[in-house]
């Protein structure tokens, strides 16, 4: 295995062989494209400047124009650097060129027309009796406006090869020069990063790194150490998950962001403490201190805890979903005993009744489900209403959708497992509210139409009093009296917040209540 100077010297010299090989290619590119189009300038320049030159035009009138353009026309391909300068006819009847024994023949190239047919001035790249070049074309006209020939001056490819060539060896001598320099500071580098690395090779690095990474996100328990200064320096994914601490809050002093922990008193004393009990962030959990000892001196102190509600919670969960289920079997139950009924008089041949029982049961289903499929979209929502339906069925309670309801799809972040905390619950205490009575009625409604997704859910039952509406959310307080009751509100109230929201309650006693639930749309 390679060392770590071989790698950095190699990489750093193959990075900047790279980059030279990168800038000379854009460099080449960039000269080619520039250097082609300011010499097919020059040329088209040049030639429009001969075309308007009157003595090349009054020429045209003579015997024999090339007495008079081919010195012109040489004095300034002279000047200019240029490969050719052709002077020819309108058809193309060469009356200047380098070589004079060529006069009087025609062209080649075959890019005329654009000249001398449509009078356009023009650069063009052709093959001529010299070979591969780029021209200027520029067409002559006679007082009257008349294309009687046409110019044209053009540079050798090769010639426009051996400029650029010319430059890049320029760049090449710099490159070499720079990938030396290059080379000896790497050189300098990896001395200077084993010296602070404590002459670890990368691999070595690496394993350690994985094998601690791999340990801090396998342990559940949330996991916070700090440095002799109190400053946090290792906070792993259950300690953030656990106590809502976000990664900017890694490498802050542990007193902002838990101020209550008795870090401090383990780095003065070095002393491990052990299953303590404490409230952090609003949560019980229990927490162990082990100090971090580096040559008999307390360098940091490891701060390991367990949520205590945890498992609560958990439980919680599970009865929610359990009552989830229970209302999915109640409707099936109700709908298994209706087809019982409808079997049954089948059977005994009372058709009319039957299809009675089945009109009136298709009406009442689609009174009931109509608002649900047609303006709930979210499947989780329609799935926790159809069961709830059911259940209030079985209870002889009105549980009315209202028509003015809309919801579509939820967001990833609010899981079908929240909804069924938040919805099964609220809609379960009013049913309760209103169990008693005759005629008992409980209201939903959803929209979606703003930046919440807002869920309403109204009894007519007795209400809440005023006293008791300031501890509904507390854990442990019920209405009710009853011991193991009380923990429904507390869990919704903690769903919502965990999903940003907010929770309203509105009763009058007497007259009935009204919970309200602001989701956000978008995860903060």
């Amino acid at each position: 295995m390679r060392s770590l100077k071989t790698k950095i010297i190699t990489l750093v010299a193959l990075l900047l062989i790279l980059v030279i090989l990168l800038i000379t290619a854009i460099f080449s590119y960039i000269e080619w494209s520039k250097t082609k189009e300011n010499i097919g300038q020059r040329a088209l320049d040049v030639a429009t400047s001969i075309s308007h030159t009157p003595e090349v035009i009054e020429a045209f009138e003579l015997d024999n124009p090339s007495e008079v353009i081919q010195p012109i026309a040489e004095d300034i391909r002279k000047a200019i650097g240029a490969e050719f300068i052709v002077v020819g006819n309108e058809d193309s009847i060469r009356y200047s060129h380098p070589n004079e024994d060529r006069l009087g023949l025609r062209m080649v190239g075959g890019d005329n027309d654009r000249a001398l047919i449509h009078g356009e001035y023009y650069k063009s790249e052709a093959v001529g009796s010299l070979g591969p070049s780029l021209r200027g074309k520029a067409p002559i006209f006679n007082e009257e406006d008349e294309i009687i020939g046409i110019v044209s001056v053009g540079f050798m490819q090769e010639d426009i090869r051996s400029i650029i060539f010319d430059r890049l060896r320029t760049l090449f001598m710099s490159s070499s020069i720079i990938l030396a320099l290059g080379v000896l500071g790497s050189i300098f580098l990896t001395n200077s990063i084993r010296k602070d690395i404590l002459g670890l090779e990368p691999h070595e690095i690496v394993q350690l790194y994985r094998e601690r990474r791999a340990v801090l996100r396998s342990i559940k328990e949330g996991i916070i150490a700090i440095d002799r200064n109190g400053k946090i320096t290792i906070m792993n994914h259950s300690a953030r998950k656990m106590l809502d601490l976000t990664e900017e809050e890694k490498s802050q002093h542990i007193d902002e962001v838990l101020p209550n922990t008795k870090v401090y008193q383990v780095l003065e004393h070095g002393e491990p403490e052990y299953d303590d009990e404490m409230i952090l962030k609003d949560r019980v959990v229990i927490v162990s201190h082990t100090p971090i000892w580096e040559e008999n001196e307390v360098v940091g102190v490891v701060a390991s805890f367990r949520d205590k509600t945890e498992i609560q919670d958990m439980i919680n969960t599970l009865s929610e979903v359990k009552n989830y289920s229970e209302d999915l079997r109640a409707q099936t139950h109700e709908y298994t005993n209706k087809l019982y009924v409808i079997s049954g008089l089948l059977q005994l041949g009372n058709y009319q009744e039957a299809i009675n029982m089945i009109q009136e049961e298709s009406k009442q289903h689609n009174h009931q489900t109509k608002t649900l499929f047609s303006n709930v979209e979210d499947q989780s929502v329609q799935a926790i209403l159809l069961g709830k339906l059911g259940k209030a069925s079985e209870k002889k309670i009105d549980l009315i959708i209202d028509e003015g309801s809309s919801m579509s799809t939820s967001p990833e972040h609010i899981s079908t497992s929240k909804l069924v905390t938040i919805l099964g619950n609220l809609i379960d205490n009013a049913m309760e509210a209103v169990s008693h009575k005759e005629h008992g009625k409980v209201v939903f409604s959803v929209t979606d139409l703003g930046n919440d997704i807002i869920f309403e859910v109204s009894d007519q039952g007795d209400g809440i009093r005023e006293e008791d509406q300031q501890r509904i959310f507390d854990k442990g307080f019920s209405t009710k009296g009853h011991r193991d009751r009380g923990y429904g509100l507390f869990i919704v109230e903690e769903v919502v917040h965990e999903l940003n929201g907010t929770i309203e309650v509105h009763s009058e006693p007497g007259q009935g209540t009204v919970f309200i639930v602001y989701l956000p749309k978008q995860k903060n």
